[in-house]
């Protein structure tokens, strides 16, 4: 089955829509369900893809990045710490996720709120000119989009010819050991976690499956390609549990 094919609640309604109740539902919860079930690493995965993918820009000027799926905006604070001086821009479509996102935002300085934007947006269909991000970030949220193939090519239309696309996503280790125990740990331990955290257990047996579903390295290498991306290179962390994709 496809990852397009997987829904949070329901096969009778849309993905998207359901995408978005789902975030709203466990939205307050949502920041301590990230620690929780990534056993602290997701921070340390962050910082080691957006490296990676600063890394691929060393001779740019990076006047304006776009976060897609910024949710409660992690990656895009931590892209205001790693650019002071750029324009940070964070769409999302939970309004329910936004809410928490602004509400951090309003706790930094003036300074640097100015810097940083936060607004509903569909991934598919964004109101942003063609070549205007010199760096695309999306943590967590392609495996969300109810067509992945255009999700790519509409993040590739809004950044610009020299610019970089970085992805992070949630993987399958592929060990002999590693991979039954993922298996039980996202599997069973995970949605019991989500419902007690959060009171939505659907949604958390939906992540393992949307993952399991959703093209991986190479897979999702080539699917980069063919949306445009000529040069595209991935790493998985943590026995496979996470990969990020840097493409230009």
């Amino acid at each position: 089955m496809k990852v397009e094919e997987i829904n949070p609640y329901n096969q009778r309604e849309e993905k998207g829509g359901q995408v978005e109740a789902m975030f709203d539902s466990i939205a307050r919860r949502y920041d301590i369900m990230n620690t929780a079930m990534s056993l602290g690493q997701h921070k340390l995965w962050r910082n080691r893809a957006l490296k990676a993918a600063l890394k691929a820009l060393p001779d740019k000027k990076i006047h304006s990045v776009l976060d897609v799926a910024t949710g409660t905006g992690d990656v895009a604070f931590r892209l205001q710490e790693l650019l002071p001086e750029s324009k940070i821009t964070g769409i999302d479509l939970s309004e329910g996720m936004l809410q928490v996102a602004r509400k951090k935002l309003l706790q930094l300085p003036l300074t640097q709120r100015e810097m940083i934007a936060f607004g509903k947006g569909d991934s598919l269909n964004m109101p942003f000119h063609n070549s205007q991000f010199d760096l695309i970030t999306v943590a967590y949220g392609v495996r969300n989009f109810s067509d992945l193939k255009k999700g790519l090519a509409e993040m590739r239309r809004v950044l610009s010819d020299d610019g970089v696309l970085c992805i992070i996503e949630l993987s399958t280790p592929e060990g002999s050991l590693t991979k039954p125990l993922y298996n039980l740990y996202s599997g069973k331990i995970i949605p019991l976690l989500g419902k007690r955290v959060t009171g939505d257990s659907r949604a958390y047996s939906y992540l393992p499956e949307s993952i399991a579903a959703c093209p991986q390295r190479e897979e999702m290498a080539s699917l980069l390609k063919e949306a445009g991306f000529s040069d595209v290179n991935w790493k998985s962390l943590t026995f496979g549990a996470l990969t990020y994709y840097i493409a230009k």
